[in-house]
């Protein structure tokens, strides 16, 4: 008798991690769909990739300026603000987007099997893609200050990678959630919201004291802050990109890997051990 494939939603264990290579052509083909659709019958098409973190520093630049926030005291405030706008537009779209991911392609998946975690995986592509086309802006931005990146430019591709993976670890755990829970449409939107203002776009964490004392005890006010797995990000954007005073914490660098690791194991064990019911939930 022939050799026999029975295909339970989310249960092939043996094969999963090889479906996701034998599966890659549609890993492709769902990036490139979502980059079409994107702009499809917009007016200026990809140049929204610019004109949405341009627009967005000019408005932080002008809060800044009004309320006297100030910037790292050696480079354009311009430069300043869109040095962090760039990793955290990123994240905010990638995360948004690969959370959405599975209810947006509910038919594709109740439909025919393949690994569900290429659904979300190939958000990032597409938000990664936007990514790239921004950073011209920053490079304009760079040649029309007169501002030459130091050194540390060279450190970038890693804060990237930081970037992609807790883009993927939260992407993961509102995916499986969203399928379940569908509050979590509106609950995303606040995250993003609140998220931004958490981070430090407005100012550089090296303002925040390291101790706080609080009905007299010493709290590591600064290493708490860092537990946020952005903060670290944004700060090494920061460093590598504007160099200057914005110098790396190297224990909130640690917290954030530890905190993307964290994130993008658990991601992947949740999404797993979810991902059975995905089909009949959907």
């Amino acid at each position: 008798m022939a050799d026999r494939l029975i295909i339970e939603a989310g249960r092939t264990e043996r094969q999963y991690w090889r479906d996701l290579w034998r599966y890659r052509e549609l890993f492709y083909l769902l990036a490139w769909r979502d980059l079409l659709v994107r702009y499809k019958q917009t007016a200026v098409g990809v140049a929204w990739s610019l004109l949405r973190p341009g627009l967005t520093m000019l408005v932080l630049v002008g809060m800044m300026k009004v309320s006297k926030l100030p910037g790292d005291g050696v480079s354009p405030l311009a430069l300043f603000v869109l040095s962090a706008m760039l990793p955290w537009q990123f994240f905010s779209t990638a995360f948004s987007e690969s959370g959405t991911s599975l209810v947006t392609n509910s038919n594709l998946i109740s439909k025919i099997y393949f690994p569900r975690l290429v659904v979300p995986a190939s958000c990032l592509i597409t938000s990664f893609v936007d990514f790239i086309i921004a950073s011209a802006f920053m490079v304009l931005l760079m040649i029309w200050n007169q501002f030459v990146p130091p050194w540390q430019l060279l450190c970038l591709p890693f804060f990237v990678l930081l970037t992609l993976g807790a883009s993927l670890g939260m992407g993961l755990w509102i995916a499986a959630l969203m399928v379940k829970y569908r509050d979590f449409r509106f609950i995303v939107p606040f995250m993003v919201q609140f998220g931004l203002y958490a981070a430090p776009v407005f100012a550089m964490t090296g303002r925040i004291p390291e101790q706080w004392t609080w009905h007299g005890h010493d709290i590591p006010a600064r290493l708490i802050y860092s537990l946020n797995p952005m903060v670290g990000v944004i700060d090494g954007f920061r460093w590598s990109i504007l160099g200057g005073p914005n110098v790396i914490y190297w224990p909130g660098l640690v917290a954030s890997i530890v905190g993307v690791l964290i994130l993008v194991w658990s991601g992947v064990r949740y999404f797993r051990k979810t991902e059975r019911s995905f089909a009949d939930l959907i």
